[in-house]
């Protein structure tokens, strides 16, 4: 195929989706009308309890995320958790590609309040399962309100998984015999890293606020879902409908490449919210109201957040003040360090190295143990 056969299929194609977008242009806009006559007048009040509730909701997850890293001796303060989950979250909804940026930030940043690379690590992981957990209950939740039949395969999956996983960590001793024994050259990263993830006790009252965290961070975002239609005058839609529009917007939002499911996410949620009764309209000016919350306030604060971690100085001394307070370890997690170290620590050169090679984050180990 020639340049010139290339150049006029492109010019096709980019004609061809402009002639589809104009022509459901011309067919939704009535209703885009309507829409725009909605979000001149929104309801002040039921809008400012729509963003109370989305930032309750960030405070949620980095509540999660907060005890996740307490469970393992590591003690962040909440305003410095806080801002890390709306850099971190502004990062993955943004960027193509963006929840390996996510990841690489969080781990950064959890590295820097002293938490060790495995620790960092099951943390992520960790986080993820309680978060797809939650939503998970959320979708059965209005599954089971609307008198339907929930995925019950999906959850038994996930409650399986987190229960497996906390014991993979208090058996670190075996997985890490097993593993050196299929692996014998990385036998000394093994054990380093399970020696590190041998710090993550995770109690039975940690994991029950991490997963009510999770479980709100959830229930707050649909919450704000429901005052924002409220804010336009929508009205008549029950718990078990809206749920389930939620539920679909970010599944949908899950199998795409655009930033922050542009496009996708909305129709979902629109297209859920008219089945549930909803007047066009009235949804779709509910999205828009969603967008401008979640992009214009939510991710732009993320940003800001992390131009201003970023914008300190990155070496030396000064690199050192992005953190000016230390981040205190709790007093059992260094008692328990005590009693693990069998041998004096390397020299400064090889313990950093063999701290990144036990990292499952090689992106992050370039800047994750700068001073």
């Amino acid at each position: 195929m020639t340049t010139t056969t290339r150049r006029s299929l492109r010019l096709a194609g980019t004609a061809a989706l402009l002639v589809l977008f104009a022509v459901e242009l011309v067919i939704a806009w009535p209703s885009l009308t309507s829409a725009f006559t909605h979000l001149r007048t929104p309801h002040p009040g039921w809008l400012a309890a729509a963003l109370a509730a989305e930032l309750a909701a960030m405070a949620a997850y980095a509540r999660m995320q907060r005890r996740l890293l307490r469970s393992a001796g590591v003690r962040v303060p909440l305003h410095r958790a806080v801002a890390v989950a709306y850099a971190a979250h502004s990062l993955s909804v943004t960027l193509p590609a963006g929840p390996a940026f996510s990841t690489r930030f969080n781990f950064q940043q959890m590295r820097r309040f002293g938490a060790s690379p495995a620790i960092a690590s099951w943390c992520i992981a960790f986080s993820g399962i309680l978060s797809a957990a939650a939503l998970a209950a959320v979708g059965a939740t209005g599954a089971l309100a609307s008198h339907g039949t929930p995925d019950l395969t999906t959850l038994a999956v996930l409650a399986a998984g987190t229960p497996m996983l906390i014991i993979a960590v208090r058996r670190a001793d075996v997985i890490e015999r097993l593993l050196r024994r299929r692996l014998p050259r990385a036998a000394s990263t093994i054990a380093t890293f399970t020696e590190q993830l041998k710090a993550a006790r995770l109690t039975p009252g940690n994991a029950t606020a991490a997963s009510t965290f999770a479980l709100l961070n959830w229930l707050l975002d649909a919450a704000c879902l429901w005052l924002r239609l409220r804010a336009t005058g929508g009205t008549g839609i029950g718990l078990g409908p809206l749920l389930l529009a939620f539920c679909a917007g970010y599944a949908a939002g899950t199998i795409t490449i655009v930033p922050g499911g542009l496009g996708i996410i909305d129709s979902a949620i629109i297209l859920g919210l008219t089945t549930a009764g909803i007047d066009t309209p009235t949804a779709i000016a509910t999205v828009v109201l969603y967008r401008i919350i979640s992009f214009g306030v939510i991710i732009g604060a993320g940003w800001i957040v992390w131009s201003a971690i970023h914008a300190l100085p990155r070496s030396g001394q000064a690199a050192s003040s992005r953190f000016p307070s230390p981040i205190r370890r709790h007093p059992r997690a260094h008692a328990r360090d005590h009693r693990n170290q069998a041998a004096p620590p390397a020299t400064s050169a090889s313990s950093r190295e063999l701290i990144t090679s036990a990292s499952p984050c090689p992106w992050a180990r370039t800047t994750a143990d700068e001073p």
